[in-house]
């Protein structure tokens, strides 16, 4: 007999557990309904801006490099187009066949190859080019051209080279480039819109920096600013047709100080010595030379050099990658002279009119040691205005002995020497003012009262280089005051400087002034041979740095035998007088004599600068 209660607790049972199912499916179905509304309505946009993404691919713009002018106008460094040959792989059947076919017109080297097989595979995958040979001639074009409708992958495309006119004889101001450190490449690469992706090259050696002179100190603002080249691309990443594009922002180009002419000149008067010219236009403090001998081409550095060839230049016994007019430490010999003469006058050791017998040598009375004048039996009863006239070491030797080291040397200091006197020029050196604690912290040696006699004619420990040289031809031409040197035009952050002198009056700078406008034009003056080589007055002070002791003149015919060891050739010189523009300084290494060898590479410079 059939329980009626317990059917109807069965079919009650029954109903709940169909209901529950019919509320699961529907919940189910609620939920597919609501994500098929996300994805189709809600997130639309969202997905349709991700899958354009995965079909796009951008890729940086290299920006062209700024110019490089002379404060003339005359371009110094510019951006010349040169010509690669490029192929595009993935329309390549055979690599081997395709490389031997155009070897036929055009010579591929070993190492050209050899990149071409290394990169074919990956640029044919995503559809890239491929650099095959550059820097084309014009007989490869002309070669390719007659051809080329045989090569439908193969083509011709523009690029560009850094070059100057002017190779060697502004290669250390200007300074080359080349391609970056590692450092260097990842900043580079940090102002580009997309850092890790791939670049479109505008120039022929791909990445490349500024490494010295103008084009490192400028680099930022000579590199310009990354475009961008947005290409439409396959599921595999090929490229399939470019989308858009935004231009790169050229550099900016960099009008400089330096004057061609009295580079050419600086070059042509050196004749291949070594050595170095620095002239300055004093009011500004702009620098308009900065020559270095031995030089090199920054064409060759730029855009390749060959192994051997660099090889050459680095392990050269004349060094031409060395920048002597930043960098060459020499003695100022007697050029410091007329900075004794002031530190004399304004300390009151001596006035214009104080004199002293010169017997051509002093004799140091702590220890009875003879410093040796230039000049055999002297030049006689000198002041101070005769002493720089006829270069008297006596005097000076005597004027050093009676001053205090310490206060001397701040008062090198105040006149550029010691420090570096350029705000813009690339690894210039300090140079060196030696102190007593130098001395003892250098040498483990006390400071001696002939070190301080010998500064009195600029030899001993002290190094300058002619970059300051020139700083302190001007500072003494401006009468005590210039600006920090530059090599940019009208350089707002340059600075001015001024010696502090409490007893140096006007009238002293004329009568320093006259003295060293009578090293030339006195009958009496070392440098008196230099009247003839100019149509303006010139002050001016020679000096012959000594790389053999006073002691050994006597043996300097048999030493001099030896090139190395001949004394140094230094001139500074202002002009024209009595309103100077420009000051000069020349240092020729081994040259011997300043005046006489330093002094007419000084005229000609002064000259083309002056009278241009």
């Amino acid at each position: 007999m059939i329980d009626l209660q317990e059917r109807f607790i069965e079919r009650r049972s029954f109903i709940y557990r169909l209901f529950l199912i019919y509320f699961l499916f529907g919940t189910f179905l609620l939920l597919i309904l609501y994500q098929i509304f996300q994805l189709q309505i809600s997130n639309y946009s969202e997905y349709e801006i991700a899958a354009l993404e995965n079909k796009t691919h951008e890729m940086n713009i290299q920006p062209i490099r700024g110019l490089i002018y002379d404060r003339n106008g005359e371009v110094l460094v510019k951006n010349v187009p040169t010509f690669n040959l490029i192929s595009i792989p993935n329309k390549v059947n055979d690599p081997n066949s395709f490389i031997d076919d155009i070897r036929n017109f055009i010579d591929i080297t070993l190492e050209e190859e050899a990149i071409f097989y290394e990169k074919f595979k990956s640029k044919a995958r995503y559809n890239r080019e491929l650099v095959i040979k550059r820097n084309l001639n014009e007989q490869q074009i002309a070669s390719f051209e007659v051809r080329k409708h045989n090569y439908p992958s193969l083509f011709v495309e523009k690029r560009y080279s850094r070059y100057t006119d002017y190779p060697s004889i502004l290669s250390h101001a200007l300074g080359y480039i080349g391609a970056p450190s590692d450092a260097e490449l990842s900043k580079i690469l940090s102002e580009a819109l997309h850092p890790r992706q791939e670049t479109i090259f505008s120039y022929g050696n791909g990445f490349i920096s500024g490494k010295t002179g103008i084009e490192k100190t400028f680099d930022n603002e000579l590199r310009g600013k990354f475009g961008e080249k947005v290409y439409e691309v396959d599921a595999r990443g090929r490229l399939l047709k470019e989308i858009s594009i935004k231009n790169p922002e050229e550099g900016k180009s960099i009008f400089t100080s330096l004057d061609l002419g009295s580079h050419i000149a600086a070059n042509k008067a050196l004749n291949g010595r070594m050595g170095a010219v620095v002239a300055i236009e004093i009011e500004t403090g702009e620098i308009v030379t900065l020559f270095s001998s031995p030089s090199f081409s920054i064409n060759d550095l730029s855009n390749g050099i060959s192994r051997d060839k660099f090889n050459t230049l680095i392990n050269s016994p004349q060094k031409p990658f060395f920048n002597r007019a930043l960098k060459g430490r020499y003695p100022p010999a007697s050029t410091i002279k007329p900075a004794i003469g002031i530190f004399g006058l304004e300390n009151k050791l001596i006035d214009w009119n104080f004199s002293i017998e010169d017997p051509g040598f002093f004799t140091l009375p702590e220890d009875g040691r003879i410093y040796r004048g230039w000049k055999k039996g002297g030049h006689g009863k000198v002041n101070l205005n005769k002493a720089i006239v006829v270069s008297s070491n006596t005097y000076f030797f005597s004027l050093a002995y009676r001053s205090d080291i310490n206060k001397l040397g701040d008062h090198f200091s105040q006149l550029g020497f010691g420090s570096k006197v350029c705000i813009d020029c690339f690894d210039e050196d300090p140079g060196l003012i030696p102190t007593p604690e130098w001395k003892r912290n250098k040498l483990n040696s006390g400071w001696s009262l002939g070190d301080t006699v010998n500064l009195g004619v600029g030899q001993g420990y002290m190094v300058a280089t002619p970059i300051q040289l020139a700083y302190y031809s001007g500072m003494i031409a401006n009468k005590g005051f210039i600006n920090k040197l530059s090599l940019i035009q009208n350089q707002e952050d340059s600075f001015s400087e001024l010696i502090a002198l409490d007893n140096f009056k006007e009238l002293d700078w004329n009568k320093l002034h006259r003295a060293m406008t009578d090293v030339i034009d006195s009958p009496a003056g070392t440098s008196r041979r230099l009247q003839d080589l100019k149509s303006f007055k010139v002050a001016a002070k020679s000096g012959t740095a000594e790389l053999v002791s006073l002691d050994s003149k006597e043996d300097y015919l048999l030493i001099r035998e030896n090139e190395e060891q001949r004394d140094h050739a230094i001139m500074i010189a202002f002009g024209p007088m009595p309103s100077p523009k420009y000051a000069v300084s020349v240092v020729i290494e081994n040259g011997e004599s300043g005046g006489a060898v330093a002094g007419p590479v000084a005229i000609e410079v002064l000259k083309e600068l002056i009278e241009q």
